[in-house]
Formats: C-alpha cells, structure tokens, sequence
C-alpha cells in the first residue's frame, strides 16, 4: 500500500489547457448514442413538450414520418460539451458557457444512433480571457448531417508564470 498522501485535485483528465493552447480545428469527440422512445418519453417529461409528433406514433404517420420524431432540444443536447472531453480538457480555465445555437437539418427519429462532435472554428482573444467558437455538428447512422451549430465559452488565458 502506498503510503502517499491522496490529493483529490490532482484526479483529473489531464493538465488543464487554457484559451492560448486551444487551435482552430481542433475537434472534441463525444460518444455516440442510439437514441429511444424511452429516451423520448423521459424529455417529453423533463421538458414539458406534449406535442403529438413526439409521443404519438400514427399522428406522426398521418404527417408522413415513420415514426416518433424527437425533438430539436433532445437532438442539440447531444452536443453537451459535459458528455465528451472538452469540459475535462480546459478545466480550471473554464469560467462558462455563453452561447449556443443549432439549426435542426434533418429528422431524428427513435432508433437513430447519433455522432455528435465539437471543433474549435473561432478563437478571440480578450485581455485575460478568450471566447472558444466551437462547431456542433451531429450526423445520424447514415452519415447525414442532422444537426450544425454553435457554441461559445469564455475561458483563462494562462497568468504570466503558469
């Protein structure tokens, strides 16, 4: 048995990177997932949306899908920078999530495995600070792009020294 000292700060992913160490294209992996009706019914709850497109399977026939249609948020959530690396990456450095937004290109239905991904497409540096751009795509099983988007974070430039 070791005898050394147990530090719970230093049980981490890795070093932290900081805005100055992060480069335009640099991609962020976030598992995959194939998305159920399960999964429909507990957003359904969570998110309060009673629309008959999500829950009802021959509404959704009648409006010519096959079957339940999930919702845009559900499909954006996938995105969740907390579900793959990033988040572990820029650790200490991380002060928020400022922004987001998604354009929905194609329907997601129960069944779908899902392949979200993060890319860094904007660094702007700021005095002590920088905002992360990052790329939020998601493609379906059939390599169709379902989902592009955005998001920003601020994060710490390294202090002189560090």
């Amino acid at each position: 048995m070791s005898s050394e000292r147990f530090d719970p700060a230093a049980h981490k992913f890795a070093e932290s990177s900081y805005f100055e160490d992060l480069e335009i294209g640099q991609q962020f992996y976030i598992p995959s997932r194939t998305v159920t009706e399960g999964q429909f019914s507990a957003f359904q709850a969570a998110s309060g949306d009673n629309h008959p497109i999500h829950y009802d399977v021959e509404y959704c026939k009648a409006q010519g899908h096959p079957g339940l249609l999930a919702h845009g948020f559900q499909v954006a959530i996938q995105t969740c920078a907390g579900a793959g690396i990033f988040p572990h990456v820029v650790g200490d450095s991380m002060i928020g999530f400022i922004e987001q937004s998604s354009r929905f290109l194609k329907p997601v239905y129960a069944g779908d495995t899902l392949y979200p991904m993060l890319t860094v497409s904007d660094l702007k540096p700021q005095r002590s600070t920088g905002v992360v751009t990052v790329a939020s795509t998601v493609h379906n099983q059939k390599g169709e792009l379902v989902l592009e988007g955005e998001q920003r974070y601020l994060l710490r430039k390294r202090q002189a020294g560090n």
